[in-house]
C-alpha cells in the first residue's frame, strides 16, 4: 500500500467519506466543505448535519491525531459540543486491502487530549490535541471492506 502524506490522506479519506456515506440523520448526500473550514470538514446536502472526517493508514485504533486545539477550546468553552466525528481506517492485510468508516455521533470532552508541539516543531509550539479512548466510545459502522 502506497503511504500518503498527511494532508492528502486527509483529502482523499474526506473525499471517500462523501462518495461511500450517507448522511447518519436523513440519508441525503454528504459534501465536502471548504478547505480549512474550521471544526468540520462535510456536511449533509439536505439537513443541518456536519461532521469531522480523520483517516488513518492503520486498523482502527484507540487514539487517533485531532487538529489544532484553539478553534476547539473556544468552541467547547462556548458550550457547544465536540463535533460528531468520522474515523476512516485504511489497512492492508494479507495483500488484501481494508476499511472502515466508524461514525461517532458523540465524542466527550474526557476522550480529546491536548498538547503543545515542540518549539523545534515546523509548527513551533503549536497547540493540537489528540482523540483518545476511542475504542471505548459508542460507535456505527458507516462502511466496511
Amino acid at each position: 500500500m502506497i503511504k500518503l502524506k498527511n494532508k492528502e490522506s486527509g483529502n482523499t479519506g474526506e473525499q471517500e467519506i462523501v462518495d461511500l456515506v450517507p448522511c447518519p440523520n436523513c440519508s441525503k448526500k454528504l459534501m465536502l466543505l471548504p478547505p480549512n473550514y474550521p471544526l468540520y470538514d462535510v456536511q449533509c446536502s439536505g439537513c443541518s448535519f456536519r461532521a469531522q472526517v480523520k483517516t488513518n493508514q492503520s486498523k482502527p485504533k484507540s487514539v487517533v491525531f485531532g487538529a489544532g486545539w484553539q478553534i476547539l477550546s473556544k468552541v467547547l468553552k462556548s458550550g457547544f459540543i465536540t463535533p460528531s466525528l468520522f474515523l476512516n481506517f485504511k489497512w492492508e492485510e494479507k495483500g488484501i486491502k481494508k476499511q472502515e468508516v466508524r461514525f461517532y455521533p458523540f465524542v466527550p470532552k474526557k476522550n480529546l487530549s491536548n498538547y503543545k508541539l515542540s518549539p523545534t516543531a515546523r509548527r513551533a509550539n503549536y497547540e493540537m490535541f489528540t482523540y483518545v479512548g476511542m475504542d471505548k466510545l459508542p460507535y456505527f459502522i458507516s462502511y466496511k471492506k
